[in-house]
């Protein structure tokens, strides 16, 4: 496969815009436990592929946990990788010699007495079920202990979103948390209870998987890089589609991978792909060693994978 320095100045065939938890990290281990995830991400970056990890992990989970395995695998001086973190709230390079400054947008975060609130909630009532994650800069997480399954952390989570509902209420911000709607005294919702199968986030409404699609191609703009028109997204929630959405109602070529497809697939106007029987990181393992195929030549498409 061609180096990304020999395709300087050539259009991408392809970018990329992965979802970390569920596709590339296992969400059982909280790491990458299949190394061809790792080699093929480093095949792809390599062959001047755009990668941006568009998470809501912090910044500090990605160097502790992804990037060790990619520069281990070999990532070029050419590679053109971000880590877009928190939603779009924190961003920094990824490339061969590691991680580059972190960049926050101090607009985008949770207010002090609400971080504050939350943690002493978790280390009175819940530190058996959740650890508060002090990685992150922008949102509050509050995430399962590998200690408990996942049935036990799911039996309690509401429980735990009702007394952080509570917080936000008591502070006077506005909110929503599911399909329900809190506004503040002047009608606001500035902030969002985000529950994932092994977490709760709170952030600010203005975050999402669109923000961060938003950032890599002002990223790659900013840098006068050729911006790829075929792009594939891929996540494990609905919350997930929202990249493709962005980049679909702007014209470019999208297709979406789901690895858990079982929360439900929505009506989109572009492909869904999903493996007919493998979800998660496996599934995220098979659909990256097609697109190192896509892009050596050898495969003209995923959706038979």
């Amino acid at each position: 496969m061609p180096s990304a320095a020999t395709q300087t100045n050539a259009v991408p065939p392809l970018g990329l815009l992965l979802d970390v938890d569920g596709p590339i990290a296992s969400p059982v281990t909280r790491s990458i436990a299949i190394p061809s995830i790792a080699e093929d991400l480093a095949a792809l970056a390599n062959a001047g592929v755009p990668i941006a990890f568009n998470t809501g992990r912090s910044d500090g989970f990605l160097r502790e946990q992804v990037v060790p395995p990619l520069l281990e695998a070999g990532l070029s001086r050419d590679a053109r990788l971000w880590g877009v973190c928190e939603k779009g709230a924190v961003w920094m390079t990824i490339g061969a010699d590691g991680t580059g400054e972190v960049t926050v947008d101090d607009a985008l975060t949770v207010p002090d007495v609400v971080a504050r609130d939350i943690e002493i909630l978790v280390n009175r009532d819940y530190a058996d079920l959740v650890f508060y994650d002090r990685t992150k800069r922008s949102m509050v997480s509050l995430e399962q202990n590998t200690s408990v399954s996942n049935d036990q952390y799911l039996a309690r989570q509401g429980e735990i979103d009702e007394q952080i509902a509570a917080i936000m209420s008591r502070h006077g911000f506005g909110f929503e948390r599911l399909d329900a709607k809190t506004p503040d005294a002047v009608g606001n919702i500035d902030y969002r209870i985000d529950p994932t199968i092994i977490s709760t986030d709170v952030e600010s409404a203005r975050v999402g998987k669109d923000l961060g699609a938003d950032r890599v191609i002002g990223f790659l703009r900013d840098a006068d890089a050729a911006v790829p028109r075929r792009w594939r997204t891929m996540g494990d929630s609905r919350t997930d589609y929202a990249m493709a959405d962005w980049l679909h109602e702007r014209g470019y070529d999208v297709a979406h991978v789901d690895v858990r497809p079982s929360e439900g697939v929505p009506n989109v106007p572009y492909p869904v792909r999903h493996h007919e029987t493998l979800i998660h990181d496996e599934a995220g393992a098979a659909y990256l060693t097609r697109w190192v195929q896509m892009v050596r030549g050898e495969a003209a498409d995923d959706a038979d994978v």
